[in-house]
């Protein structure tokens, strides 16, 4: 009896270590998901070339939302080396970071600032292209402009990878960083904004 007694304990034992290694090496895939993915789409950003001029009927959206880019303000598209719409690639890209990242237990709302600060990283290097093609009118402000687009997108990436690595440390410090977070992409869309409308003054006095 004693010896059935150890072998079922001993059974038992297996299986849960068995099933806690499973389990393991199914949240480092997951995990292992997730960076691919991402790198997919912050490798959009700094795959771009150039702006052209946005054919007829070409509509620029902002990642889950309704709101017109800054290149549809602008009129022009972002390209890719090989001359692929940008905001198009970024968008699938996007679609497979949510899928893999919501399978690994990552917020949605997480993946929403962390594709909007893609989105908005895109958006500031058309805004960068096109002063660059009406010869510099923004001047420093352009510098202010990308500074802070690239911490905002830093502090976005950060929060991601929180979720994704810490989980329970992430969402004891959720509620604060999402606010400081929306505060920082407030301040950003107003300079972008202000950029477009002198880039725009510009192009339309030339």
């Amino acid at each position: 009896m004693a010896g059935l007694a150890y072998t079922a304990a001993g059974g038992v034992v297996g299986a849960a270590v068995t099933t806690y290694v499973s389990r393991v090496h199914e949240r480092r895939r997951l995990r292992a998901d997730v960076m691919q993915q991402f790198h997919q789409i912050t490798a959009v950003r700094d795959a771009v070339s150039d702006v052209v001029p946005r054919p007829t009927g070409r509509v620029g959206r902002g990642i889950g939302t309704q709101r017109r880019t800054a290149s549809l303000e602008l009129g022009v598209m972002a390209v890719l080396e090989d001359g692929a719409d940008a905001e198009r690639a970024l968008r699938a890209a996007f679609s497979g970071l949510v899928v893999a990242a919501l399978s690994a237990g990552v917020p949605r709302r997480v993946l929403d600032f962390a594709g909007g600060a893609e989105e908005r990283a895109l958006q500031c290097e058309a805004i960068r292209l096109a002063d660059l093609r009406a010869g510099g009118v923004l001047g420093e402000s352009l510098d202010v402009l990308v500074t802070a687009c690239e911490e905002y997108r830093r502090a976005t990436a950060q929060l991601l990878l929180q979720a994704l690595w810490h989980p329970w440390q992430a969402r004891c410090l959720m509620y604060g960083r999402l606010c400081g977070l929306r505060r920082a992409v407030d301040a950003l869309h107003r300079r972008q904004q202000e950029a477009v409308a002198a880039l725009t003054a510009e192009l339309r006095g030339s």
